[in-house]
């Protein structure tokens, strides 16, 4: 901390973004360049970096809070997709092209594809740009980034434990990933704004600061208990709190906390930096970090302009993205604990990353020049394509009623479903046997049962209910309603698919507390109450 506050004002003396400081604050106090008289226990200063990064995305989600990402969701998804593509088919081509076999080029897309999240974060705050157009959209396409991450580190662990690609068990963890985010949002936006109102008088500076914290933490622990990444849990944690009035507040509170353990996680970066390898494996270093910057360059700004944003604002967004981070990390130590990555691939990506984070800054500074280099030269015809696509992409179209209504009713079942599938989880899991516990001794099995039951219905009952009649009496239904029998039998399969879901809900809390057998008939019964 010593070394990286000496090298942080340096380097503002030198008007250059203090997280370069605390890079080379890491190589000097690390083990390559004066050895471990200064630092003894690099695996502590790894923990110590790892909390770094959990306050960083944490604070991040407070300043772009749930509804800025739908804001620029569009985007974000069509952007990310592009270079997440584009990268990984890039990577596993310049992997075969250096002699690397197919599953170190494999492993090298999906770590050169994913832009670093803390490191544009601290570079555009300290040059002042966190609050521009472009800013937002590199923020949205970073945390789809993030979740892609997830899917990507699933996809590759399958793929060198059984050499094969197993489509189901992606399409689990993306149920998964969804189910996570839509019910933590959903809960957290309802509860605890209210929580907050409740308790304001009760919330000082210390209480506030101390339960901020904790509730990060918290998430922390659920989202590596279902088995996604720390990061995305202190993310999650701080879009929910942005959404409430104390958010500015807490953002201020925590600021201090997030720049000490912010600058520990970047002196713990450069710390594994060797100058011995950066000299040994100096041309595919070279060659990577060339890739990186052309491609994340190519890639971000192609993408944002299919995503219907302007030239100017594509171009930004290219020229902020063009570094790996922290998730390439991950991914490399991911290969090595499977055993399918060469151990000098590790070394090759950090130094890539380093190189590229030293770079970020400065080319940042480069897009304003790029961007007018790039209208001076460019054709009217070619001008024009980009401002009318531009302009199509973003005009408000006129949606039909039977899909806007649809679009309506399936995110309302979702959003529902998985509230709904979560109570089951945690009733199943801990209040069905405490009850069983409790009255086992002096009630027969089939009153316990159906108490049971009985009471998992009282708090269900009216999610369950919402979920069978989601937009039933809306504008667009009625609209639909009074064009003629053909829209009244779209509504009808709109409304039994309703039906059906909930049924299902019903019926499976039926035969998981009485069994199969015993629980077919309350099912019918209830079916044919319904």
């Amino acid at each position: 901390m010593l070394t990286a506050g000496i090298t942080s004002l340096i380097f503002k003396w030198m008007k250059q973004p203090v997280v370069l400081g605390y890079i080379v604050a890491g190589i000097l106090v690390g083990p390559h360049v004066l050895g471990e008289s200064w630092v003894s226990n690099e695996e502590s200063v790894d923990t110590w970096g790892e909390i770094g990064v959990l306050f960083l995305l944490f604070a991040l989600g407070l300043e772009f809070s749930f509804k800025k990402l739908l804001q620029v969701g569009s985007t974000a998804i069509i952007a990310a997709v592009t270079i997440v593509v584009g990268m990984m088919a890039t990577g596993f081509v310049v992997g075969r092209l250096l002699g690397w076999d197919e599953m170190n080029s494999l492993f090298l897309g999906g770590m050169l594809c994913m832009s670093s999240t803390t490191i544009v974060f601290k570079a555009l705050d300290d040059m002042g740009m966190r609050n521009h157009a472009f800013a937002r959209i590199c923020f949205g396409i970073l945390v789809v980034e993030d979740l892609f991450a997830v899917l990507l580190m699933v996809l590759l662990s399958t793929i060198a434990t059984s050499r094969s690609f197993e489509g189901s068990t992606l399409l689990l963890e993306i149920g998964k990933l969804a189910a996570y985010l839509v019910f933590w949002f959903v809960v957290g936006i309802a509860l605890l704004p209210l929580f907050l109102r409740k308790f304001k008088k009760h919330l000082n500076d210390e209480t506030l600061t101390i339960f901020s914290i904790g509730l990060c933490l918290g998430m922390v622990l659920l989202a590596v208990d279902a088995g996604f990444s720390s990061a995305l849990g202190a993310f999650v944690m701080g879009s929910v709190l942005a959404e409430t009035l104390e958010a500015e507040r807490i953002e201020r509170l925590t600021e201090p906390v997030k720049n000490i353990f912010g600058a520990i996680f970047f002196v713990s970066v450069g710390m594994m930096i060797a100058p011995a390898q950066l000299v040994e494996h100096w041309m595919p270093i070279l060659v990577l970090t060339l890739v990186v910057i052309a491609g994340q360059i190519v890639f971000a700004t192609l993408g944002t302009l299919l995503s219907g944003q302007s030239l100017k604002v594509a171009v930004q967004s290219g020229f902020s993205l063009v570094q790996i981070g922290e998730f390439a990390f991950i991914i490399a130590g991911l290969g090595q604990t499977l055993g399918v990555t060469d151990a000098s691939l590790y070394p090759i990506v950090v130094a890539v990353s380093v190189v590229t984070t030293f770079l970020t800054p400065f080319l940042m500074k480069g897009a304003e020049p790029s961007f007018r280099f790039l209208d001076r030269h460019l054709g009217s015809g070619i001008k024009l394509t980009l401002e009318n696509y531009a302009h199509s992409r973003n005009t408000v179209t006129m949606q039909s009623t039977f899909k806007s209504l649809l679009r309506r009713v399936l995110t309302s079942l979702f959003i529902y479903g998985v509230i709904v599938a979560f109570i089951y989880l945690l009733y199943f899991k801990y209040a069905s046997p405490l009850l069983h516990e409790l009255l086992h001794s002096f009630v027969p099995l089939w009153l316990i049962q159906t108490i049971q039951l009985t009471v998992l219905l009282a708090g269900t009952s009216p999610l369950i209910y919402a979920m069978a009649t989601a937009h039933r009496h809306s504008h667009l239904a009625r609209t639909l309603w009074k064009e003629g029998n053909f829209q009244r039998a779209k509504l009808i399969g709109i409304a039994l698919l309703r039906a059906i879901v909930s049924i299902l809900f019903l019926a499976y809390a039926v035969i998981h507390t009485f069994g199969l057998t015993s629980g077919i008939i309350p099912a019918i019964a209830i079916l044919a109450i319904l």
